[in-house]
C-alpha cells in the first residue's frame, strides 16, 4: 500500500516538474516570434519605402484616382 501511495506522488511530482520545464519554452517561442515578425516588418518597411517600389505604388494609386468612372 504504501509503496503504491509512493508511485502516485513521485509520478505526480515528475509531472509537476514537466509542465514547468515547458512553461519556459512557451514564453521564449512567443519572444522568438515577435522578434521574427519584428524583423520582418522592419524588410517589409524597407522595401516598400524604397524608391522603385514607392514609384510604382504612386504610379498605381494615380491610375486608379484618375480612372473614367
Amino acid at each position: 500500500m504504501v509503496q503504491v501511495v509512493r508511485a502516485r506522488l513521485y509520478a505526480l511530482l515528475c509531472r509537476g516538474r514537466a509542465a514547468r520545464k515547458d512553461a519556459g519554452m512557451v514564453t521564449s517561442e512567443y519572444a522568438m516570434g515577435i522578434v521574427a515578425a519584428v524583423a520582418f516588418a522592419v524588410v517589409l518597411y524597407k522595401v516598400v519605402t524604397s524608391g522603385p517600389v514607392d514609384e510604382a505604388l504612386t504610379k498605381i494609386v494615380e491610375q486608379a484616382l484618375d480612372g473614367d468612372m
